[in-house]
């Protein structure tokens, strides 16, 4: 009886795991994305069905640029039609949106803007469309004064990103911010904040090009800190041709503090091919999955 009992619920078991659904066998602890902008198909379904072709599992979705505008060029603001066309090639690729980004700030100077907060607004509720939990905010387009410790413009920034933090917050969301500061400097404006809202969007590029060890870097931070991670350098080679990183060793480092989640391709070209978007993103998104799915 027992042994009947015994075949009947291995039966039953493996019934059950065939009628699972594919993707429940597909659940890498990585995934890998690409960066609309960097593909030049900023906010265009185009991005969605590109990342499908070059084997990506995901696409970070761009707010569109700032420039002398009040807003960002936000195609996707009041637009059931565009949001529709959007969630419908998601639905058909299966592919999902990794993270919502303000490209814009690159450029923009985050401690003039006095709207920061409808900004801000509009990449949350942007975020909320497509139920994204990450934004990124590079503060490139910010200048250097707010490096240095006591400064009005560290104090100003520190303000904003706070409010900006639990803005975030509010909405079960994350703000990941791009400093190009070192581990520790970046922990202390963390600290400074003091807002659950703002974590780091950690790129290895900043360390690589600053000759300072990302796997270190890494193991520092630890995984409370960092939010998302973009995992790419200044252009010049692919990523699988590129002496400059070892990224089995940053995989070692990202499983040591435990992160999940995802891989966001945004460099990385061959320098002499840069608008191949097929040849350098494909290459890219092929080897980051060989390197970080192929262990899962």
């Amino acid at each position: 009886m027992k042994t009947i009992n015994m075949k009947k619920a291995v039966f039953i078991g493996l019934v059950a795991l065939l009628m699972c659904p594919v993707e429940a066998f597909c659940q890498h602890r990585y995934k890998v994305s690409a960066c609309d902008w960097m593909m030049l198909k900023r906010q265009r379904p185009g991005a969605i069905t590109l990342a499908k072709e070059i084997g990506a599992d995901g696409v970070e979705l761009d707010m569109g640029p700032l420039g002398k505008r009040v807003l960002f060029e936000n195609k996707l603001r009041d637009n059931e039609e565009e949001e529709e066309k959007f969630k419908k090639t998601l639905k058909e690729t299966g592919i999902e949106v990794s993270s919502i980004a303000m490209s814009g700030f690159f450029a923009q100077n985050l401690l003039k803007r006095d709207n920061y907060k409808d900004l801000i607004k509009d990449c949350l509720n942007t975020m909320d469309m497509f139920d994204v939990k990450v934004a990124f905010l590079p503060l490139g387009g910010s200048g250097h004064e707010w490096e240095k410790a006591g400064t009005p413009e560290r104090k100003e920034l520190v303000k904003r990103l706070h409010v900006i933090g639990e803005m975030a917050k509010d909405e079960d969301c994350v703000i990941a911010i791009r400093t190009a500061l070192d581990a520790k400097e970046s922990a202390k404006l963390l600290k400074e904040v003091k807002s659950k809202g703002i974590k780091l969007y950690y790129n290895l590029q900043d360390a690589v090009d600053n000759h300072r060890d990302p796997v270190a870097e890494i193991k520092y931070l630890g995984r409370k800190r960092i939010a998302q991670v973009h995992a790419s350098l200044t252009d010049s080679v692919t990523l699988d041709r590129d002496p400059r990183i070892n990224m089995h060793e940053v995989k070692r480092a990202l499983d040591d503090i435990k992160y999940r989640g995802w891989l966001v391709v945004e460099r990385s070209r061959d320098a002499k091919k840069v608008r191949d978007v097929r040849g350098n993103f494909g290459t890219n998104v092929r080897y980051l999955k060989e390197v970080f799915q192929k262990e899962d």
